[in-house]
């Protein structure tokens, strides 16, 4: 069929839909619709948004299929292409809903091998590469996770049906990104029995991704990640510099997305700090809730020490409990490593957990020295903790997360050190006395009146004296 043949009957389509709808429907959503081409069947109209999509196939579907069918003929098939990205000029092929066309075919990865379509498992043969040991009932909540894991918990019991979508999860190493997200996709599992459930690494989805370019089977592996139901995908930050593999996330990403799929991404820094990403998957992964696991503070700490000895069957001393959680400051990983380690001298050496028997395993694997503290270390221990670079603070930036920075950098070294406030001020961003007697002000009331700074604090200190 020509071009002009194909858009007379389009023509002849739009007056049979303009007598079947309100001329204020017809206007905004038909009038924005061009004809692109027909094949074998296939009528492929594009549409300017994902948002025109959305709402044909929701509220005008019938009309539309009532339309293709007396003018192109029964069993036509309809296909959008939908603008996703205007500046660029990127399209979105996707069947629509009530099309007659075949299902996509399916495969399970398989180790390091791109997805073959040719094997298309059911759903409950299909591996999700999930961890049955994170689950929710081991995560224990507390104050710096308690947004990510509320929202994980929504949507487990509706996935896609909630704007947490997509979930994007970012924290520092050991901090319980892996945990939460394999929870999350552990009670889709057994809420909804027929969802296509699917955890994986971004690393892994790159080596995948490479093999289906070496092997001439891309469009194969697309099709296989188009029909999962929840998507998983863990250190996102992996993708950095990979232009090619984000590329091809990209539109398995609008798909899933545009198909009312759920997406969970992790990453160890927020979608803004993430360089060498493409900005369209930048600007995507804050379409939905963009959620901070912090550090756990010494509360949480406490409580997941707790948890982990009652889980393991295990009774530790509420002393060296407080112990661990006041030198064990960083991460979740470490607090179970230390537990391991407790109980491997326990059991080797015939010693009894104490005290004494924690100060000396944690000295051992942490390499616990009583080093001098410096204005150099404070810096470098308040910047890691909030995750800011350290020459930022030397700088005359007034975001908020930097000006915090920089005044609890200058009170703990009024604290802990014998300078004075004008040489305080001149090591830290060239400030003046005055500045300096302003910030140590500031965050002694803050610690009065904010709980959760106050533990942010008792965590700083402790990494300090360690």
């Amino acid at each position: 069929m020509t071009g002009n043949e194909l858009t007379t009957k389009w023509e002849l389509c739009l007056d049979f839909i303009r007598d079947n709808v309100s001329k204020s429907v017809f206007d905004a959503w038909f009038s924005v619709i061009n004809p692109v081409q027909i094949e074998n069947g296939e009528l492929l109209i594009q549409v300017p948004s994902p948002f025109v999509y959305e709402y044909l196939e929701q509220n005008c579907l019938d009309v539309i299929k009532a339309a293709l069918t007396k003018i192109f003929g029964k069993g036509t098939k309809l296909m959008y292409s939908i603008l996703t990205d205007k500046e660029n000029n990127i399209t979105q092929d996707i069947s629509s809903a009530g099309a007659t066309t075949g299902k996509i075919k399916e495969a399970e990865p398989i180790g390091n091998k791109a997805p073959q379509a040719a094997s298309a498992p059911l759903v409950q043969d299909l591996n999700p590469m999930l961890d049955p040991n994170y689950i929710f009932e081991n995560f224990v909540e507390g104050t710096s996770n308690k947004l990510a894991r509320t929202a994980g918990e929504t949507i487990a019991l509706n996935p896609a049906s909630s704007a947490f979508n997509p979930l994007f999860i970012y924290g520092a190493s050991g901090v319980g990104k892996t945990h939460l997200a394999n929870a999350i996709g552990m009670k889709v599992k057994e809420l909804h029995p027929e969802k296509r459930v699917l955890y994986v690494s971004a690393h892994l989805f790159m080596v995948q991704y490479v093999d289906s370019v070496k092997n001439n089977t891309t469009n194969d592996f697309i099709h296989f990640y188009q029909s999962i139901d929840v998507l998983i995908i863990d250190d996102m930050q992996e993708m950095a510099g990979q232009t090619k593999t984000q590329n091809t996330f990209f539109h398995i990403f609008n798909y899933l997305h545009l198909n009312h799929k759920q997406l969970i991404l992790t990453s160890d820094r927020p979608p803004k700090d993430m360089k060498d990403l493409e900005e369209r998957l930048i600007t995507r992964f804050k379409w939905g809730l963009v959620a901070e696991l912090e550090r756990p503070d010494l509360s949480l700490r406490k409580e997941i020490l707790r948890d982990k000895t009652k889980r393991d069957g295990l009774k530790f001393p509420e002393n060296v409990i407080d112990y661990i959680a006041g030198n064990v400051t960083q991460n979740v990983r470490d607090l179970e490593g230390i537990i391991v380690s407790l109980m491997a001298h326990s059991t080797i050496y015939g010693k009894e957990i104490d005290l004494n028997l924690a100060r000396e395993v944690i000295e051992k694997s942490q390499h616990h020295e009583q080093k001098p503290i410096t204005i150099e270390s404070i810096i470098s221990k308040v910047c890691d903790y909030y995750n800011i670079e350290e020459q930022s603070i030397h700088t005359k930036s007034r975001k908020h997360e930097i000006v915090q920075v920089r005044q609890i950098s200058m009170y703990l070294a009024k604290k802990y050190l014998d300078y004075s406030t004008s040489k305080i001020g001149a090591y830290i961003g060239k400030r003046d006395h005055a500045t300096v007697l302003h910030a140590c002000n500031m965050v002694r009331d803050q610690i009065q009146v904010d709980k959760n700074f106050k533990a942010d604090m008792e965590n700083i200190e402790s990494g300090l004296r360690c």
